[in-house]
């Protein structure tokens, strides 16, 4: 078993290590109040991150109140990655194999703008970037390109596309149920 989990790290390294050393343009961290949610969510999510052709999947644990964003993820029931975002500060366990690729502040970014309301996107976003949306899209655009697109697949299900640092992420909730933002 360990060989098999140092095996699938090793190839997620490998995917990693082909990734441009910096994306075409960087995305704005968005860093919003986890009271601008406007409910408390906890949810089981099961993650297909690919990139390129490389695909892995994760499981996560999403909890949101008032006061803070929780958020676990794991792989082969170990956890690689912990984070707690109160509004102001976060805090970030790492597993010692996590790639460094996998940075907290774009996964804070990423659930934000999947699941908060457009309004506390817009309000967050300097001035030369906009949220579009259209039925099941979102869109994050700088000069009219389309840079972060979130897509509600179904009632449970998210697609992320990141063009910025080019891998594609489907959230699928397995309790709970993803909230339509």
């Amino acid at each position: 078993m360990q060989r098999l989990i140092v095996l699938l790290l090793c190839v997620l390294l490998a995917a990693c290590a082909t990734r441009p050393a910096r994306p075409a343009v960087e995305l704005p961290a968005l860093r919003l109040a986890p009271s601008a949610l406007g409910h408390e969510l906890a949810v089981q999510q099961r993650l297909a991150f690919r990139f390129g052709t490389h695909l892995r999947e994760l499981d996560a644990l999403l909890e949101v109140d008032a006061s803070e964003v929780r958020l676990a993820v794991q792989a082969m029931g170990r956890t690689g990655v912990s984070l707690q975002w109160d509004g102001k500060h976060l805090a970030e366990q790492r597993a010692p194999w996590l790639p460094a690729a996998v940075r907290g502040e774009r996964v804070l970014d990423d659930v934000q703008f999947s699941l908060w309301p457009a309004d506390a996107i817009r309000a967050a976003l300097p001035a030369d970037w906009e949220l579009v949306e259209r039925g099941a899209f979102r869109e994050l655009r700088r000069n009219g390109q389309v840079w972060l697109q979130r897509e509600q697949v179904d009632a449970g299900t998210l697609r992320v596309r990141n063009g910025a640092d080019d891998y594609e992420l489907t959230i699928e909730s397995v309790a709970g149920g993803v909230q339509d933002p």
